[in-house]
């Protein structure tokens, strides 16, 4: 058992060596890991020497249940570097207990990996965010009102103790992928992100609230997953892709199908970005 699982509840520990030992024994490792949000599944295409497995036949996980998530967990390289890659991922608003909704994340943490980029579909909450851009998130607003590691960590003062000025979301790892954006002509922004619920977006009055507390973009994702990677010692960064602008008077109908759509249409540039950044780490 590596000394990341002996930080995981008794309630974890077997269940992610097994998960761990499972994904080893079938060729999937990496030194890089990575999780696709909505619409951004298909950068996998982008990989060579790929392994792919669905998470139903890996012990212990769920399969994913939201359109456009594939639910995959494939190793392959970018460039030089093996990354080990969630296609898709599990929210909270499909009704998994945190235990469950944070397996796959724990395992990644678990295989001994270094660091972590997580992606993600968001709505653009600042007024200067346009459908297709894409923002390094620079921290988060995590609204969902509970502690999503309470009862996850062996050490149950660990959250508290552990709390320290570095931020979740590595300081280098964003500043190379802002630069590796400027190199290949990516623009991005740094801001930001709000985690929410979900599945309902956003009403105008949370809209404006969200903006008012300083947040730059919105989405149900990924902020969870921040904290747990952060709080096992893997390093996190974290790029958002604004599908839609998030307006506070005149908020035009939304749905998942256009979430999809913008990322589709941005998925050559999100590519670009990610092969030459992930080939640095």
């Amino acid at each position: 058992m590596n000394s990341r699982v002996e930080l995981l509840s008794d309630l974890w520990q077997q269940r992610v060596s097994t998960a761990v030992h499972w994904l080893d024994e079938n060729g999937l490792t990496g030194s890089v890991g990575l999780v696709l949000g909505s619409g951004l599944g298909n950068f996998v295409d982008s990989l060579t020497d790929i392994t792919a497995v669905d998470y139903g036949d890996i012990p212990g996980f769920h399969s994913t249940s939201v359109a456009e998530h594939s639910g995959r967990m494939i190793s392959g390289k970018a460039g030089d570097t093996t990354v080990l890659v969630m296609q898709g991922r599990l929210h909270p608003y499909e009704g998994l207990p945190y235990d469950e909704l944070l397996l796959p994340i724990a395992v990644l943490a678990g295989t001994g990996i270094n660091s972590v980029v997580l992606t993600n579909a968001a709505g653009g909450l600042n007024h200067q965010y346009e459908p297709g851009d894409l923002m390094v998130i620079r921290d988060h607003v995590d609204m969902h009102t509970g502690d999503p590691l309470r009862g996850l960590l062996k050490d149950k003062g660990q959250t508290v103790r552990s709390l320290r000025p570095s931020p979740v979301y590595d300081r280098e790892l964003s500043r190379l992928l802002v630069n590796t954006g400027a190199e290949n002509d990516v623009a991005m922004h740094t801001g930001v992100y709000a985690s929410m619920w979900g599945p309902c977006y956003e009403t105008r009055a949370e809209i404006g609230m969200l903006r008012r507390v300083g947040c730059d973009t919105v989405g149900m994702s990924t902020a969870a997953e921040a904290v747990l990677l952060s709080r096992l010692g893997v390093k996190v960064a974290g790029i958002s892709c604004v599908t839609n602008p998030a307006r506070e008077v005149g908020q035009p109908e939304l749905s998942h199908q256009d979430v999809v759509e913008t990322g589709l249409k941005v998925r050559d540039k999100v590519s670009r970005l990610l092969l030459a950044y992930l080939s640095k780490i």
